[in-house]
This record gives structure tokens, C-alpha cells and sequence, in this order.
């Protein structure tokens, strides 16, 4: 009797024994999952240092995003003035412990630190800019569709002969470029007979103001105006104005900038339209880097489509927190 008594305590000991591990060990999994849950991607931003305009809104932007990403994004953002800056900030996020790095690079001289970031087992998305380095991913938009765009769209609103003045801006380098062949193809297919003059001017609205001004007294007949950019297009709007101008029947820019698109519909004599290059694009980037490390396969180079803004859909893009 003591014996079989004996025996179902020892019995009854074990079994309370394994319920306890398997309790624990039950937890223990609860825990690690829980763990994982909760793991977010540690990403940084390199944009560069300044206050207003659209390199401005890159940095806004891509905070936006991580912040909308909340969820599943740590994030460390940092501004720079130059190439050093930049890459002692490129440092200190590889310290940090970054997985990706969303960058801006701006200057000359940052291809040999973002390439030692990428051998080092980091994902870099550049925005907008294309450096040498083997692996590195980029997202940015057509200029060459910029140009394109804006021949469809001033031959809609003038027809197919006219005179088009055309600013380019030799100093931006391929920008200018590809927006002006984008812009000279179309029109010589879709109206060869359109009579355009080119002048050069500068990414500005003062530049825009003073060529313009300049360029109003050499041409008594203006019918559109292919501009390139939205600083210099308000520069050219304030031109026509001051010199009672009312012939210029079109004006085209480029960029996205919400000042410009809250003059759309107060012009009602002229067309206003935007291309957009928008600096809302670097969130493409930033949704990239977490793609990437989400183990998904992606293209590694994204072209954004341009998107044509004017007075009848300019609020759909209007942002009173955006900087540009």
C-alpha cells in the first residue's frame, strides 16, 4: 500500500514537472515572437542642408515617410553642407547600426563611401542622383517626359504653329538636357512648324524675371513660353506682368512647387502648367529600402513618371506643410 502511494506521488510530481516546462518554454516563444514583432528596420536619410526650395523638401518628404512607416521604420535624418559632412554622417549612421541608408548626395566625392557602406551590407537608395558605385539602388524622375509632356501640352492649347519661346539652363547639365530634347523631338514630330527660340537662363525666379524682361522687347509675338522650371516660370509670370503682355497664352514649368500651383487658377488669361519633378518622390525611396529589407525583389533603378499640374487639378497636389 505505502509503496503503490509512493509510486503515484512520484507520478503525480513528474507530470506537474513537465506541465511546468512545457509552460515555460510556451512563454519563451510568446517572448521571442513577440521580440520579432516588434523589430524595426533602422533606416537613415542624407539630404542635404538647406532651408527652403526643393532640395528643402527632400529632406520633409522623406521624413514624412518614415514617419508614416512608423510601424516598421526606426529612423536617423541628418543634413549636411558638403561631401565631408555627408560622409562622417554616412559614419556615424553605420555606427548607428543602419540597415539602409536613403541618400542625396549632392556633391562630388561621395561615391567611395557609399560604396563602402554597400560592401559593408547596407542597402543605399539614391535619390534623384546617379554616382558610380557598383550596387547602389536610385529612384528619380523622367526629364526626358518632362520635355515630352510639355510639347503635348502647349500644341494642345495653341495648336500647331506659333512662337515658343524655350529657357534651357545650360549650367544644370543633363537636367537641362534631356528636358530639352524631350521637348525639340516632340514638337518636331508633332508640330514641325512651330517656330521655337531658345535662351538660356537659370533656375531662379530672378533669373526667370531679368532674361525674360530682356527677352519680351526682342519679340513683339510670344504664344507659349517652355520653361523648365517653376521658380523661373513665376520669374516669367511677373515679366509678362509688368510689361502688359497679353499675348503668351501658354507657360509651362517644372518641379512642383505650391506657390506656383496656387497661381494656377488666378490666371485665368494663361495656361499655368507643372511637369512634376517633385521632391515627394524621395518616399518612393525611402518605400524601396523597406522593400528591400522586407526580402522583396525590386528593379534597381525606378523612373517616376511625370504628371501634369494645372488649374484643373492643382489641388489635388496642394501641401501647406511642404517647404517647396
Amino acid at each position: 500500500m505505502k509503496k503503490s502511494l509512493f509510486v503515484l506521488m512520484a507520478i503525480v510530481i513528474l507530470a506537474n514537472l513537465v506541465l511546468a516546462g512545457c509552460s515555460s518554454n510556451a512563454s519563451t516563444t510568446t517572448d521571442t515572437a513577440a521580440s520579432d514583432a516588434t523589430a524595426k528596420y533602422k533606416i537613415g536619410i542624407l539630404a542635404p542642408a538647406v532651408t527652403h526650395g526643393w532640395v528643402a523638401a527632400v529632406a520633409y518628404n522623406a521624413e514624412q515617410r518614415c514617419q508614416e512607416l512608423s510601424d516598421q521604420v526606426e529612423y536617423k535624418l541628418y543634413t549636411s553642407s558638403n561631401a565631408e559632412e555627408m560622409t562622417t554622417q554616412l559614419d556615424d549612421l553605420l555606427t548607428w547600426g543602419a540597415q539602409a541608408i536613403v541618400a542625396f548626395p549632392q556633391w562630388e566625392g561621395m561615391e567611395v563611401p557609399i560604396q563602402a557602406a554597400i560592401e559593408n551590407g547596407v542597402i543605399v537608395v539614391n535619390f534623384d542622383i546617379e554616382i558610380a558605385a557598383d550596387g547602389v539602388y536610385r529612384v528619380a524622375g523622367d526629364n526626358e517626359d518632362m520635355g515630352v509632356q510639355g510639347a503635348h501640352y502647349i500644341v494642345d492649347k495653341i495648336g500647331t504653329e506659333g512662337t515658343v519661346v524655350m529657357l534651357e539652363v545650360p549650367t544644370s547639365g543633363s537636367v537641362s538636357e534631356l528636358r530639352k530634347a524631350g521637348f525639340v523631338d516632340t514638337m518636331a514630330e508633332i508640330a514641325p512648324d512651330m517656330n521655337i527660340i531658345s535662351y538660356a537662363t537659370q533656375f531662379t525666379r530672378e533669373d526667370g524675371l531679368k532674361d525674360f524682361a530682356d527677352i519680351l522687347t526682342s519679340n513683339s509675338q510670344i504664344d507659349a513660353v517652355y520653361s523648365m522650371d517653376d521658380e523661373t516660370s513665376i520669374g516669367v509670370l511677373q515679366a509678362i506682368r509688368e510689361a502688359n503682355r497679353t499675348d503668351i497664352k501658354v507657360i509651362t514649368g517644372g518641379g512642383g512647387m505650391q506657390e506656383y500651383f496656387r497661381m494656377m487658377p488666378e490666371n485665368e488669361d494663361i495656361w499655368i502648367e507643372s511637369a512634376t519633378y517633385s521632391p515627394a518622390m524621395v518616399k518612393d525611396a525611402v518605400d524601396m529600402a523597406v522593400a528591400i529589407l522586407s526580402g522583396e525583389t525590386v528593379d534597381a533603378v525606378k523612373i517616376i513618371p511625370t504628371t501634369i499640374v494645372d488649374r484643373t487639378n492643382y489641388t489635388e497636389f496642394l501641401d501647406e506643410n511642404s517647404p517647396y
